[in-house]
């Protein structure tokens, strides 16, 4: 049985930096979320503060680690990457060890895009971004090669229906 990492946040645990966030935090994470490239001046016009207070609660979220970074968002089919496989993986052991190799080996492939533990049947998912099914045989054939695994079983998305990178923030505070 795994061991909770107490360096990981986990789902049901309330985060410890909640509670020094407060409502115009909730405000500003939201329009960044929608924009990354936002003014601050306009952020700022946008959350009811003035230029300079806006600008010290970015830099505080920034160095606190709520926000974690700033990035564009790539369509992946017009880059010639428009085949998701979300990846099932059992473990083949549950040893430290075998964990550090596993997490080393999806680390260094870059089309891992998201690794998750699980609870269950499957101890991982991983959400894997590819061309084409050529492509995924090839990422298959070398993640299976960096770590043994006791079972691998690839689900091919056909449609993404729904999908977004911000979180509900208002309705938390």
């Amino acid at each position: 049985m795994d061991r909770p990492h107490p360096e990981r946040l986990h789902v049901d645990a309330p985060s410890p930096d909640r509670k020094h966030l407060d409502r115009t935090d909730a405000k500003i994470l939201t329009e960044l979320q929608r924009d990354a490239t936002i003014a601050i001046a306009t952020l700022a016009d946008r959350v009811g503060l003035s230029t300079s207070p806006c600008w010290k609660r970015v830099q505080k979220l920034e160095k606190s680690g709520v926000i974690t970074g700033r990035v564009a968002v790539v369509d992946a089919a017009r880059v010639g990457l428009g085949l998701s496989v979300l990846v099932e993986i059992e473990a083949l052991d549950h040893t430290p060890e075998w964990r550090a190799r596993f997490l080393a080996a999806v680390k260094s492939l870059p089309e891992v895009m998201e690794v998750l533990r699980l609870g269950g049947a499957s101890d991982y998912l991983l959400r894997v971004q590819v061309a084409n099914t050529q492509s995924y045989d090839a990422f298959y054939t070398r993640l299976t090669t960096a770590v043994p695994l006791r079972s691998v079983v690839s689900k091919f998305v056909m449609e993404k229906l729904h999908a977004k990178a911000s979180l509900p923030l208002q309705d938390f505070y």
